[in-house]
């Protein structure tokens, strides 16, 4: 049945985009706040009261202080789970799909900054917070284990085997290392004074070579016996 006029899915749209915009506000402004003044020195309070918003509401979007500057992670779970279910996409190929669309992601959302070197400089600084601050690095290494076992879920359904068999664990640990390989690509090549879509290049390039060291062992994964 239709709807007219601005009733209540007009209303539950505008919501929900109010909340999005708030969500993108915290996340935004609390990743200014960190880089400028460090991680610990800045409280969720703070970011709060940067956006006109209590404390409180800052935790109904967003789970611990570390999600602030991290969100988008769990964007990365959902892709994880939903690429590497699908049965006639090799988990490799899976996987690069994956990787290819955040960092084409990311080189767009860079390449849309008016200045280019700027935005490289900040992604830097971005990275080197998160190395230098164990809460982050730990949050991110937590990130990582539940990436690999919605992997390897995901993986023992294809074959009728159980999430904790050798199988889709070890295929489930080699896929996220490419995500790691990733990630360091970019802290590697993503840096002000390189044009971006070289870097780019360059970091799909070395995600690539790695995937290459993984895929054969892992092209027999289909055909791994189920389980009694």
């Amino acid at each position: 049945m239709g709807t007219t006029g601005t009733g209540p899915p007009v209303a539950e749209g505008l919501r929900e985009r109010k909340k999005l915009a708030m969500r993108r506000q915290l996340a935004d402004t609390a990743t200014r706040m960190f880089l400028e003044r460090g991680f610990d020195a800045v409280r969720v309070a703070d970011v709060g009261e940067a956006c006109g918003v209590s404390e409180k509401t800052v935790f109904n979007y967003f789970p611990s202080k570390e999600a602030l500057l991290l969100d988008r992670l769990e964007e990365t779970a959902g892709a994880v789970r939903a690429h590497l279910s699908a049965p006639d996409l090799p988990p490799v190929a899976a996987m690069l799909t994956i990787l290819d669309h955040e960092l084409r992601g990311l080189a767009a959302a860079l390449g849309a900054e008016p200045d280019q070197d700027r935005a490289l400089e900040r992604y830097q600084r971005f990275g080197d917070l998160i190395r230098s601050t164990p809460a982050l690095r730990a949050y991110r290494n937590d990130a990582t284990d539940r990436f690999t076992d919605v992997a390897a879920e995901a993986l023992a359904a294809r074959t009728g085997l159980r999430p904790d068999d050798p199988e889709p664990q070890i295929v489930a640990t080699a896929l996220l290392g490419l995500w790691r390989v990733q990630f360091r690509a970019l802290r590697a090549h993503l840096r002000p004074g390189r044009p971006l879509p070289e870097a780019v290049d360059a970091v799909a390039q070395e995600v690539r070579r790695a995937a290459r060291l993984v895929e054969d062992g892992l092209a027999t994964f289909r055909s791994a016996p189920a389980r009694p």
